[in-house]
């Protein structure tokens, strides 16, 4: 055997190496391909009915939201009614009512039965910023 005949046989199996090896990754990134594609499909297969439900949820959201926003234009108008309604009776009964109780009041007055007599008020002595009680300054003046 010549020099280049061991050289043409060491090159042959150096590709012959690097084919084997291209392969063996080739068949590798097949099986990553495969499990990656069936991957997705499952993530799809699942993510369309969520996607669904979710729209389904929005839809029944904004219903909801369209009913609350009527009952609360219900309760503004029923406010405003009630407050309308409030001033009618205040202007309606005040004054008269007003008129009554000050007429009661001056026949009370006029009869001399006042029930408004000053009360008698109990005197306390100060002592170094402190209240004593009637019971007590007795006891310090004896």
């Amino acid at each position: 055997m010549s020099g280049g005949e061991v050289a043409g046989i060491l090159v042959a199996v150096f590709w012959a190496i690097l084919v084997s090896f291209l392969a063996v990754v080739l068949v590798r990134l097949a099986q990553v391909l495969r499990a990656t594609t069936k991957l997705v499909a499952d993530v799809t297969e699942q993510a369309v009915p969520l996607l669904a439900d979710a729209s389904t949820t929005v839809r029944s959201a904004r219903t909801q939201l369209d009913r609350v926003d009527a009952i609360a234009s219900d309760v503004q108008e029923v406010t405003s009614n009630a407050s309308a309604l409030s001033s009618t009776v205040a202007t309606t009964f005040g004054g008269p009512l007003v008129k009554v109780a000050a007429f009661g009041y001056g026949v009370r007055k006029a009869l001399g039965r006042t029930e408004d007599a000053p009360q008698k008020t109990t005197r306390r002595n100060v002592i170094v910023g402190r209240t004593v009680p009637p019971a007590r300054r007795r006891k310090q003046k004896g």
